[in-house]
């Protein structure tokens, strides 16, 4: 094999030219390469939505058998939040302990992709997840981020209007408790509502902008919160 730059001669496989530094990858390799790399972003997609649909079955599993199923009566939302703790935390003296590390890998990439794959769905799963993460990273700050029940029946209640409180409010929460984590952020609720509000003026970007700072936010705090509680990153 020789390098179609210098002519200098070069072993099977070798992708630059270690002479002058050319690639030397032909292009059958190329296109292997890039079908390796887009079947494992895929795995992984697939891999991240089954144990996201897994989480959430069992959750919700927990809250019927917990609760009774019953929402009019308050039974529901006990429910819900036992099997929570049961399935995700441990209460002990000095309070709620993850049995496993916060999730510090989210992609807003990642989001898009599943969500579109999912026509729809991951992006509600997304919300699940997101949620109980920054409920156990910010806990003991006297607030608390709605999960996907709550954020599902109030947005259709009030027309889609709930949704943008959420926003607002999930990005003041990220920002008021980053000190906590010996962090700073920039943003806070009123910059991503901003973004979410002005989207539809920026051909809907200004949507993805926004999420893409709960994204790499709730990423910090997750895991500033991981290192804090001596867990591995992930």
């Amino acid at each position: 094999m020789f390098c179609k730059n210098c002519g200098t001669e070069i072993p099977e496989g070798t992708k630059f030219c270690p002479k002058c530094g050319a690639s030397a990858e032909t292009l059958e390799q190329k296109i292997n390469d890039a079908a390796n790399a887009a079947n494992n972003v895929l795995n992984d997609a697939e891999q991240q939505l089954g144990n996201a649909i897994d989480d959430v079955t069992a959750s919700f599993q927990n809250a019927a058998n917990n609760g009774n199923g019953n929402f009019n009566n308050g039974n529901f939302n006990n429910g819900y939040n036992n099997g929570y703790n049961n399935g995700y935390a441990n209460p002990n003296p000095n309070g709620m302990v993850p049995v496993m590390p916060l999730k510090t890998d989210r992609s807003l990439l990642m989001y898009i992709l599943l969500t579109i794959v999912t026509c729809g769905i991951y992006s509600y799963v997304f919300i699940y997840k997101l949620a109980k993460d920054v409920n156990t990273a910010c806990a003991g700050d006297g607030e608390e981020t709605a999960g996907l029940v709550k954020f599902i029946l109030l947005t259709m209640v009030t027309c889609g209007i709930y949704s943008w409180i959420w926003y607002y409010k999930l990005g003041n929460r990220l920002n008021n408790n980053a000190p906590r984590y010996g962090m700073a952020f920039q943003e806070n609720g009123t910059t991503v509502l901003l973004w979410m509000l002005f989207g539809s003026l920026l051909c809907g970007v200004g949507a993805f902008i926004a999420w893409n700072i709960i994204i790499k936010n709730t990423n910090a705090i997750c895991a500033a919160y991981n290192n804090q509680n001596g867990f591995a990153q992930m």
